[in-house]
């Protein structure tokens, strides 16, 4: 008598399955033979994870898209948008691309800005990325900060140790965020997505968004005073050019301002591949112009002798009570672009050509701050008093000649850094906000209209204000954003991300968290930003006194708020769940390491 096995309802649906989809592959075989269609053998998209799969209820099959591309069972079709992601092999030098598969995205969460790179918009080289920072080192703040910190006290080597070793430490956080741009495709509004949720993400790029227009009217306030300075002697005599209290300024500076301000937003309408390129042929020119004003100071002062023999004002205590405020101040001066990098690194061509090019910023920008600090210094010696502001400077150096060409590459020092630091980020911002309304032309319309909101002249007033209060303060913003994010991509997901679930809606999404906000990442926000309000207060003249503690920490709030926000937001995340593991974790463009 035969055996009887008795396959349990588990086995027996499994069975079902395994049977209806042969059956379903034999199919779409028969199907493409007819259609001449070819499907070589490749893994399947990170975007269609197994996360993806399991999480849609009702499967739906179609054969209405196969001259499109071929869609995996269990993969329901929402009326939704199609987003095009590819497991193209990329190289440092061009694309291999193998196949192309659609997956839906969500309409409200994408539109072209927002889509992950394809293979043919990975130009960035090593050398480009390099030209990028260039272009955003060699500019008036740069030049202007070593010298603050000199005035503040600190011998000259001793101001641009400061500098070089921030930049340092910024490295870290600078390449470690900018893994994902290029891994996956990404930008940081879409990467944000993974840690604050799919609507959460609003408040991080928001917030950095909110100080990129700040910078965007400080560096447009700069390009405007080239321009005053062009403007001929009488002009500058009228009515026109007396101060007013209520305004902050005259009118006739605040009139170069927003010429400035416009001429900037012709270069915006290009789109990145404009910016890429100003970056590219504009750091030779600024090279170039930097050299020849750092060799004019070195003939006309005979050497750096009077540079060499600034000493420190200050005692031991007094140098170290504001060596850490200027180390939190000079990390904060590029802490925003660190934050948004991933918008620049998604068009690198590999890993290892965005870690090229951003070893280059502590070298530049140790490079650059000597050049300010050593022109500066022989202004005593050519001129009889220190002039720290290089407008200022040229404006002194006189003749036509010198003028048009100081005009020209104060302009371009300042538009490269502007477009590049101070558009990019708020644009992407806004458009991650509502994508059918925004595009980047328009997010960088308004991003240049709340630059001027900031008064950017006021802001610029001192050293003190400039240094503790701007820079210092935003820092306990950008600070425990970047936390949060690199611990969640790092620490809790293990550097794997499903891309498509970062563009659904889906309630069963691993980025939906509650209602699309990830509490967790918000009130590690919160934690790492409340220590350093007391500080922030006392430093607008808000509150008159505050513990010394306060103090301390406002001092050092960068690292503070930083740390605390990501190791907090680390623990509730451990605590709460394990990470999801069923979310693929290949990248979208595997090869570019």
């Amino acid at each position: 008598m035969p055996t009887t096995h008795h396959l349990s309802p588990s086995q027996d649906t499994t069975r079902f399955y395994n049977n209806y989809l042969r059956n379903f592959t034999s199919t779409i075989n028969m199907v493409s033979i007819c259609l001449t269609l070819h499907f070589p053998p490749h893994p399947p998209a990170p975007c269609l994870t197994p996360a993806a799969i399991t999480k849609i209820p009702r499967p739906s099959y179609s054969l209405t898209h196969l001259n499109n591309s071929f869609h995996a069972p269990h993969i329901s079709l929402p009326k939704s948008l199609p987003l095009r992601c590819s497991n193209s092999m990329i190289s440092s030098s061009n694309p291999t691309p193998s196949l192309d598969m659609d997956f839906q995205a969500d309409p409200t969460l994408t539109n072209e800005d927002l889509k992950p790179t394809a293979p043919s918009q990975r130009t960035f080289s090593g050398l480009e990325m390099a030209s990028l920072w260039v272009g955003l080192v060699v500019g008036v703040p740069t030049y202007y900060l070593a010298g603050s910190l000199v005035d503040l006290g600190m011998a000259w080597w001793q101001g641009i140790a400061t500098v070089v070793v921030a930049n340092m430490i910024l490295l870290v956080p600078l390449v470690l965020t900018g893994h994902p741009g290029t891994h996956y495709g990404i930008s940081f509004p879409v990467l944000a997505r993974a840690s604050f949720g799919i609507h959460g993400a609003h408040i991080p790029t928001l917030l950095r968004a909110l100080v990129g227009c700040g910078w965007y009217g400080i560096e447009s306030w700069i390009g405007g005073e080239a321009i005053f300075l062009l403007l001929p002697k009488s002009l500058k005599e009228t009515s026109f050019s007396n101060y007013l209290p209520w305004l902050g300024t005259s009118p006739l500076e605040f009139s170069c301002f927003i010429v400035f301000w416009v001429a900037q937003l012709a270069i915006v309408w290009r789109g990145i591949d404009g910016i890429r390129q100003l970056e590219k042929y504009s750091a030779p020119i600024l090279i170039l112009l930097s050299s020849c004003l750092l060799i004019w100071s070195y003939v006309k002062a005979g050497g750096f002798g009077h540079m060499l023999s600034l000493s420190s004002r200050l005692s031991a205590s007094e140098f170290w009570s504001i060596f850490f405020p200027s180390l939190t101040a000079n990390i904060s001066f590029w802490v925003t672009v660190a934050l948004n990098i991933p918008d620049f690194t998604r068009y690198a061509k590999s890993q290892n050509d965005q870690i090229i090019g951003q070893v280059g910023l502590p070298i530049f920008m140790g490079a650059f701050t000597f050049v300010g600090l050593a022109v500066t210094s022989s202004t005593k010696v050519i001129f009889g008093e220190v002039i720290s502001n290089p407008i200022q400077l040229l404006g002194r150096i006189g003749g036509l000649g010198t003028t048009i060409l100081a005009i020209l590459g104060i302009s371009l020092a300042t538009i490269t850094t502007n477009i590049a630091a101070n558009v990019v980020a708020p644009a992407n911002a806004l458009v991650n906000l509502n994508p059918k309304w925004f595009t980047f032309k328009r997010g960088a319309i308004l991003t240049a209209l709340l630059g001027i909101v900031f008064q950017p002249w006021r802001l610029l007033k001192s050293s003190e204000s400039f240094v503790y209060t701007w820079l210092v303060g935003y820092s306990a913003l950008m600070g425990p954003i970047g936390g949060i994010v690199l611990a969640d991509y790092y620490l809790v997901r293990k550097t794997k991300l499903s891309i498509s679930e970062l563009y659904s809606r889906s309630p069963y999404g691993a980025y939906h968290y509650s209602g699309g906000f990830n509490v967790v990442a918000i009130v590690a926000l919160v934690i790492g930003i409340l220590p350093v309000v007391p500080g922030l207060l006392q430093k607008v003249a808000i509150a008159t006194s505050i513990p010394d503690i306060f103090v301390v920490i406002y001092n050092n709030a960068w690292f503070i708020s930083f740390f605390s926000a990501g190791l907090v937001y680390w623990m509730l995340s451990s605590w709460r769940r394990k990470p999801d593991k069923s979310a693929a974790g290949e990248p979208l463009l595997p090869a570019a390491e």
